[in-house]
C-alpha cells in the first residue's frame, strides 16, 4: 500500500491530498489463461469448419445456425485474449492507466458481433421457409453432439478463472451455453428423424437467436454502462459515500467518483472535509485499505480539505 501527501494551492487556498493504491492487489486475469484462450479458439475454430460444412451437405440451417453463432465466438475468443494481452501493458506516454480499459472496448465489441452473427441467423431461418429444404437428421444430431463435448470441454478451460475476471467469465459463459444450444440441435435432429417434419430446424434455429439475444443484451447494456464510465455492478457509491462521511473527522464527502478502469479493476477519487486538520498518511493509508476489502476498490485517491469555511470549487454536485 501506498500513501502520500502534497500540499496544492486549490481555489486560493491549502488543502491536503491523500493519495493511496490498494497495495496494487489489481485482478488482472492470470498469465497461464493464455493457453486457454489458445486451446479453446484452435478447438472451436476447427468445429466452425467442420460443422459449417456437414450443414451445408446436410442442408440444416440449425446446423449452419449454431457454427455461425459458434464462429462469433471464436473472434470473441481472440478478442478477449487480445484485450486481456493488452491490459497487462504498463503505463506509459499518453496512456497513464496503461490499456486497462481495452477489456471494456472487447466486451463492447463481443456484444456488437453477436447481434449482427444473431440477426444473420434469424434472416437465413426465416428465409427457409419460402424455400424449404430436406434436413438429414442423423448428421444434424452427430455433428451437434461434437458440439456438446467441445463447448464442454472449452467452457471448463475457464471455469477457474470466471469469478476474477469479466473477460475471462464471458468465455466460460459463451462456451457454457453453446453446449446447451448444442444439446437443443440434436433433440432438433432426433425429433426430424422420427417425425419427418424437417421445419423443425429453422424453428430451433429462432430458438437459439432468441436464447443468444437474451444473453447479448446483457452484455450489451454491461459493456456500454462501463464504456459511459458508470459504477461497475455490485458497487454502491452512495455506500461508499456513507462509509467515508462515518470514519473519524469526517464532516462532509463531495466530488465522488466511481468508475471501472477495466473489466477488472475499479477506481475511485473524493474529497473529504476534515475541519480538524490533516490527520496523517495512515489516517489516508486505512481508508483505501478498507476502501479495498470493503468494497473492492482498487485505484483510490483521496483529497483532504481542512478549512470548512472555504467553499471548494468542485463541492457542488453540478460539478463534475
Amino acid at each position: 500500500m501506498i500513501a502520500s501527501d502534497n500540499t496544492h494551492d486549490h481555489a486560493g487556498h491549502d488543502h491536503q491530498h491523500g493519495h493511496g493504491h490498494g497495495g496494487h492487489g489489481h485482478s488482472h486475469a492470470p498469465s497461464s489463461f493464455g493457453r486457454a484462450f489458445a486451446i479453446g479458439t484452435a478447438l472451436n475454430l476447427t468445429f466452425v469448419v467442420v460443422e459449417a460444412a456437414y450443414g451445408l451437405i446436410a442442408g440444416s440451417m440449425a446446423l449452419l445456425a449454431d457454427a455461425g453463432h459458434n464462429l462469433s465466438d471464436v473472434l470473441g475468443l481472440l478478442i478477449a485474449w487480445s484485450a486481456m494481452a493488452l491490459a497487462r501493458r504498463k503505463p506509459s506516454g499518453r496512456y497513464t492507466y496503461g490499456l486497462r480499459s481495452s477489456s471494456i472496448l472487447a466486451a463492447l465489441f463481443n456484444a456488437v458481433l453477436l447481434l449482427v452473427a444473431i440477426s444473420v441467423i434469424a434472416i437465413e431461418a426465416i428465409s427457409w421457409f419460402a424455400d424449404p429444404e430436406p434436413v438429414a437428421g442423423t448428421t444434424v444430431m452427430i455433428v451437434a453432439g461434437v458440439g456438446i463435448v467441445i463447448n464442454t470441454a472449452t467452457a471448463l478451460l475457464f471455469m477457474r478463472g470466471r469469478k476474477s475476471d469479466l473477460n475471462i467469465r464471458g468465455a466460460f459463459l459463451h462456451m457454457a451455453a453453446d453446449a446447451g444450444v448444442s444439446a437443443g440441435v440434436v433433440i432438433a435432429g432426433l425429433l426430424i428423424v422420427l417425425t419427418g417434419r424437417t421445419w423443425i430446424d429453422p424453428v430451433t434455429s429462432l430458438i437459439i437467436v432468441a436464447v443468444v439475444a437474451v444473453g447479448t443484451w446483457s452484455l450489451l447494456r454491461d459493456s456500454v454502462n462501463m464504456s459511459l464510465q458508470a459504477a461497475p455492478v455490485g458497487v454502491d457509491p452512495e455506500r461508499i459515500e456513507f462509509f467515508l462521511s462515518k470514519q473519524p473527522g469526517v464532516a462532509g464527502v463531495h466530488d465522488l467518483h466511481v468508475w471501472p478502469m477495466s473489466t477488472t479493476e475499479t477506481a475511485l477519487t473524493a474529497h473529504l472535509l476534515i475541519p480538524a486538520g490533516y490527520p496523517g498518511d495512515g489516517f489516508s493509508a486505512e481508508i483505501v485499505r478498507l476502501l479495498k476489502g470493503l468494497f473492492g476498490i482498487d485505484h483510490a485517491t483521496l483529497q483532504i480539505e481542512t478549512d470548512a469555511d472555504t467553499l471548494c470549487v468542485l463541492e457542488s454536485g453540478e460539478v463534475v
